[in-house]
């Protein structure tokens, strides 16, 4: 049986009829670059994450990189994140001429651990971006608390956790603002690169909206230096089809998750996801912890089974930030997960038949090792 880590195509054919109508629409309309439909997504989107406002930008690292900007974020202010991370959360905050500070993760959930959180921060401190990897929001109550004591930002790096809630609370609604990616990987995924950044703060949406735009209050006005970081209007249609379904999709990787968990749990030698009690997690990814990964995957490889590494190379010990003075051992719980962890098949149109023969093959491996 093949089962590959991520089927793009299968989404597509359901949803193909929906697409074609929207892709219409924006060709009839020639609203190519901004314009209706991405507005309609941001109305679309700021709604459901229970936010005021919404701005579409070019792509997820467009998103953390003109919300650190909007919020003031400047050379030689530090930013702390964790380094168990996509690199773009750090290239966001060199982009600013910010220093990224890192903080390790806690075993349990992989997100930001907040009991660190407080010893890195220091006077030159002006933001934390706490990332919900793999599906699952980090510790917000902490966090917040704690950047409140210190009047420091949050940023959430939402880039993995449509739909994800802390609480009740959805992601990228707790924080000063919160980042989404729509890579098309993503559980909600543009047919290309687009991201947005939510927000309650009227202030903080406009000088998004102006910063993606050139700066430009108006056309020809430019009232502060900008990029060009707007979202396309194709994307913007595609994302509006897209996340009526999102929900329906969450739900399904959730029940994926739980088919995972009733035949992985208690095996010896493995190590299942932990849904936080706060959590409401979406699985962008399921990872399992394995000491044998790389000699896992090549035997699930030659059972057509494809997986991933989310990620091989912790942020602090990639040759883009060597300079930064960390080394190998600092953030142990990271170094571990990025020699260890295995991301499995996971998508909405996962069957429980192709689950039931990785989990087959995977304690066949086991009981070969």
């Amino acid at each position: 049986m093949k089962v590959p880590f991520l089927d793009l195509k299968v989404q597509y054919a359901a949803l193909k009829n929906e697409i074609s109508v929207a892709l219409q629409q924006v060709l009839d309309k020639t609203a190519f670059a901004g314009g209706y439909f991405v507005e309609k997504f941001e109305t679309e989107f700021a709604a459901f994450c229970t936010c005021k406002y919404a701005a579409g930008v070019g792509s997820g690292t467009d998103a953390l990189w003109l919300a650190l900007l909007a919020l003031g974020v400047e050379p030689g202010d530090e930013v702390i994140t964790v380094p168990n991370t996509f690199i773009a959360t750090a290239e966001a905050i060199s982009f600013c001429g910010a220093k990224p500070v890192f903080v390790d993760i806690d075993e349990n959930t992989y997100n930001m651990d907040a009991a660190k959180l407080e010893q890195a921060i220091t006077a030159k401190t002006k933001a934390i971006i706490p990332v919900h990897l793999y599906g699952q929001m980090a510790d917000m109550d902490s966090i917040m608390t704690i950047a409140q004591k210190h009047n420091v930002i949050v940023i959430e790096d939402a880039s993995q956790a449509h739909g994800a809630e802390y609480k009740g609370k959805p992601a990228g609604s707790i924080g000063d603002a919160g980042c989404f990616s729509f890579y098309p990987g993503k559980n909600l995924g543009a047919y290309g690169e687009a991201g947005a950044v939510v927000t309650n703060n009227a202030d903080t949406a406009g000088k998004i909206k102006m910063i993606r735009d050139h700066g430009q209050s108006k056309k020809y006005h430019h009232a502060m230096i900008g990029w060009n970081a707007r979202m396309d209007g194709l994307q913007g249609a595609v994302l509006s089809v897209k996340l009526q379904h999102l929900p329906a999709w969450s739900r399904a990787r959730r029940e994926n998750a739980q088919v995972y968990n009733e035949l992985l749990e208690g095996v010896n030698g493995i190590v299942i996801p932990q849904e936080a009690d706060y959590a409401k997690h979406v699985y962008h990814i399921y990872p399992i912890l394995i000491r044998q990964r790389d000699r896992l995957i090549e035997y699930l490889a030659q059972k057509e089974i494809s997986c991933g590494i989310h990620y091989p190379i912790p942020v602090h010990l990639t040759e883009a930030y060597k300079a930064l003075g960390y080394k190998k051992g600092d953030f142990p719980v990271t170094e571990k997960c990025a020699d260890q962890l295995v991301s499995l098949p996971m998508f909405p149109e996962l069957s429980k038949e192709q689950i039931i023969y990785v989990n087959q093959e995977i304690k066949n491996f086991l009981q070969q090792a």
